[in-house]
């Protein structure tokens, strides 16, 4: 470290080293702050500080009355991409296959399309699309928010505007409009999440979610776009790559 960074960065990076080394294991205690005045000589601004940054990188959390603990890191599930792709919830399904209890809601309306989704499904701004609002749960858990949106003339009868049950599946939906789905699109990042998708999500502090952009093409045509929400340090994906005969 610079000499001329703030002290409680001192906090910090020691603390971050011990819990990344083990030292300070996953539900170990952190020291107080009138601790880490003393072990690391500075005020208890700074180490006030110290710890909210911890909280904030996800390493730590807080307990109202108790301290500060190093986080508990969960096992990470894989999510197969390649696989269940004609199912009506893929992720679902893999979940299942692996053992989980899944339940999930969904609600469906026709609404104008916003401009990013217009762009991907290649529509005039504000043409009309059916978004389908999902939210899956493991285990009483949730785990996936999802928006996905379908031109208006391909939605044909979607049926009951919500529900808890299955619905069909893009390919599905898509052949009774005749047409053939003949592939799938997915482009993958990390963000933080919103506030809204953090208590959905009952995510802990400095957890950052991974967002799926995911199209479903008939050839060149984009038939239905969707957003998928992740919790970060819930899952991993898993893409099989082949090389061409």
């Amino acid at each position: 470290m610079a000499s001329s960074d703030p002290v409680y960065l001192r906090i910090v990076e020691d603390l971050r080293r011990q819990i990344v080394e083990g030292s300070l294991p996953p539900g170990g205690s952190i020291p107080s702050r009138a601790q880490l005045t003393r072990r690391y000589g500075v005020g208890e601004t700074a180490a006030r500080h110290a710890l909210r940054v911890l909280v904030a990188e996800g390493l730590v959390v807080g307990k109202v009355g108790s301290g500060h603990y190093v986080r508990e890191r969960p096992d990470l599930l894989p999510l197969h991409r390649d696989r269940f792709l004609g199912h009506h919830a893929p992720l679902a399904a893999d979940l299942q296959a692996q053992g989980l209890r899944v339940t999930w809601n969904w609600r469906l309306e026709r609404v104008p399309a916003p401009p990013g989704i217009a762009a991907r499904l290649r529509l005039p701004e504000s043409a009309p699309v059916v978004r389908t609002r999902y939210v899956l749960r493991a285990a009483g858990r949730p785990v996936q928010l999802a928006a996905a949106y379908e031109p208006a003339e391909l939605a044909g009868e979607s049926g009951p505007a919500e529900g808890a049950e299955a619905r069909q599946s893009v390919p599905a939906r898509m052949s009774a409009a005749g047409i053939r789905v003949t592939g799938v699109v997915e482009s993958v990042r990390t963000r933080v999440p919103e506030p809204a998708e953090s208590d959905m999500l009952d995510l802990v502090t400095g957890t950052p979610v991974l967002h799926v952009e995911r199209t479903h093409l008939a050839g060149e045509r984009p038939v239905e776009t969707s957003d998928i929400v992740l919790p970060g340090d819930r899952f991993h994906l898993v893409y099989p790559l082949t090389f061409p005969a």
